[in-house]
């Protein structure tokens, strides 16, 4: 029968064997098993049986569990020796027979010792609580590893960035623990790294990476002294080690409340520095401190990485801001708005609306980018640099937009394309000569209510070298409205993921069609937030609304 050992924040420690295949453990005394922690939640975490194996369970506590030192976010399985951390309190799971049965000959890997490094540091957390089971030799020692933990705390808070804090924490466990060889492993994603290693004069260079130490370390959270490599079972086939000459080593992985980051490891390949469980003792706090300063300067240059981003973001705005319209223009017997609202800071998106005095005539544009965020922007800013030098060659609609798709396509990536809208208003007559490259259709509103989709006339630009586009015309008459949009509308979903679509556009835009342009956009705005119900916009979202005044 498994015996769970349990050791609170505050208090003695004692034993609860496992009787029952569904146990709870937490701070109320209706659990199952109640630990005078205040940190615990009432019911903390459950352990129970399955197919013949043993797992653990967070019940949505406060403080979380870890096993091993990893914290868990769904049922993880346990084994015996493994410790359950519960907030401040810590639970291992013991074989009572083991401990009673008859002390057996060593062998090569009891000379080894693993243990759960959250095991360690909980006692020392708790020396000294019972004078009776510590002596004076012993809170010595412990006070002299104490006065090294602040000594190395004290050192470790003067680093800038991560290089020098981890050749810090290597001058720290080099000059109290005096290792041939010492490394640092950080886990980066799904890889594990050297992040630093160093070795004594006239040692091997290369520091090898064993899987088997990975596994028990980093993996299971646990503590390390191993006497002899080559005679321990676990390390047979690491030959790595073996071919580096690496015999004896102590390592502690480098523990946060979010799980290990890696792990530090110091080894020699004499026999005559053996490492003792002294020295794990002694590793262990040096690592916990170690990795704690770690994540903080970790966190730190992200947080300063993310602050440069979001300033080159807002830069990148303004300057995209400044290829937009400042105003709109006036134009004689029409009204004109033009809105662009980014989903990333800044947009792939972008219009125009430009009037021509002396031919009394208007050129209204609407690109979408594919993608999003900076990348999409600066493809927009080339755009923009095409339409102004080919919209005043004279050319219609469709012969300025081959030419302009024909440039993008051989100065962007073959994945990347736009689409687009480009009208050339009369503006006596209300004429419009227009050209859809691929673009969600154009909503022509006439003063009625009636609406006409103004259809695509060609594919997206950028796609191939040598594309036509036609060029069709519509009249818009006192009254009516056009109503030009990107998909970021059209495409905002719901909870439901449902999309808003062009026919709740459309009657949004019919219900207020005798408002101003400005009036049409808040009214969409409006239906747009009422709809999406707090739901994130995915994509950019621009408008441009032209109405012609009645006479």
């Amino acid at each position: 029968m498994i015996t769970l050992e349990i050791q609170p924040l505050d208090g003695d420690r004692f034993e609860v064997p496992l009787e029952s295949d569904s146990l709870v453990i937490g701070r109320s005394a209706e659990s199952d098993v109640s630990i005078s922690d205040r940190s615990l939640s009432r019911r903390h975490a459950r352990l129970y049986s399955e197919d013949g194996e043993l797992y653990v369970e967070d019940l949505d506590s406060r403080h979380g569990t870890n096993v091993n030192g990893r914290r868990i976010s769904e049922p993880t399985q346990v084994r015996l020796g493994d410790s359950i951390g519960l907030a401040g309190s810590l639970v291992t799971l013991r074989d009572p027979e083991a401990a009673t049965a008859p002390p057996r000959a060593p062998d090569p890997i009891a000379q080894s010792i693993f243990r759960s490094a959250e095991t360690i540091l909980g006692e020392a957390r708790h020396l000294g609580a019972d004078d009776a089971t510590a002596d004076r030799a012993e809170l010595q020692r412990w006070a002299e590893r104490l006065r090294i933990v602040n000594e190395v705390h004290e050192v470790l808070a003067q680093s800038a960035g991560t290089d020098e804090l981890l050749d810090l924490i290597l001058d720290r466990v080099f000059l109290h623990m005096r290792p041939q060889h010492g490394a640092i492993f950080l886990k980066e994603g799904d890889d594990l790294v050297c992040a630093r290693h160093r070795t004594r004069p006239g040692a091997c260079e290369e520091f090898p990476e064993s899987r088997s130490l990975v596994s028990e370390v980093i993996d299971r959270g646990q503590a390390a002294v191993v006497t002899d490599a080559r005679t321990d079972v676990r390390f047979v086939d690491a030959q790595s080690m073996h071919i580096a000459g690496m015999r004896t080593l102590v390592a502690a992985p480098l523990l946060t409340p979010e799980g290990a980051l890696g792990m530090i490891v110091l080894c020699s390949d004499s026999l005559d520095h053996q490492f003792s469980e002294t020295d794990l003792d002694m590793l262990v706090p040096l690592a916990s401190a170690a990795a704690l300063r770690i994540r903080n300067v970790k966190l730190a240059e992200e947080a300063a990485e993310r602050r440069r981003y979001e300033r080159e973001v807002a830069l990148a705005r303004r300057i995209q801001e400044a290829l937009l319209p400042a105003e709109m223009p006036s134009l004689p017997g029409y009204r004109v708005y033009g809105a662009n609202t980014p989903s990333l800071g800044v947009s792939g998106d972008y219009f125009q609306v430009v009037g021509r005095p002396q031919a009394e005539e208007c050129v209204v544009l609407l690109a979408d980018v594919s993608g999003k965020g900076i990348a999409a922007s600066l493809i927009t800013a080339y755009l923009d640099a095409l339409c102004c030098c080919i919209l005043d060659s004279g050319l219609s609609p469709g012969e300025s937009f081959k030419d302009i798709s024909r440039r993008l396509h051989l100065r962007t990536p073959t994945d990347r394309f736009a689409t687009s809208f480009l009208g050339f208003l009369d503006l006596p007559t209300g004429g419009l000569r227009f050209a859809s490259a691929g673009h969600d259709p154009a909503i022509l509103l006439r003063k009625d209510g009636e609406v006409e989709w103004l259809e695509r006339t060609g594919i997206p630009l950028g796609l191939f070298p040598d594309m036509d586009y036609e060029t069709s015309e519509v009249c818009l008459e006192p009254g009516d409205t056009l109503v030009l949009y990107s998909d970021g509308l059209t495409e905002a979903a719901n909870p439901e993921e449902e999309e808003f679509g062009r026919e709740r556009l459309a009657e949004v835009c019919r219900e207020n069609r005798s408002q101003p342009p400005e009036t049409i956009a808040a009214s969409i705005d409006a239906a747009l937030e009422t709809f999406v119900e707090g739901e994130p916009y995915l994509d950019d979202r621009t408008v441009v609304i032209l109405s012609r005044l009645e006479e």
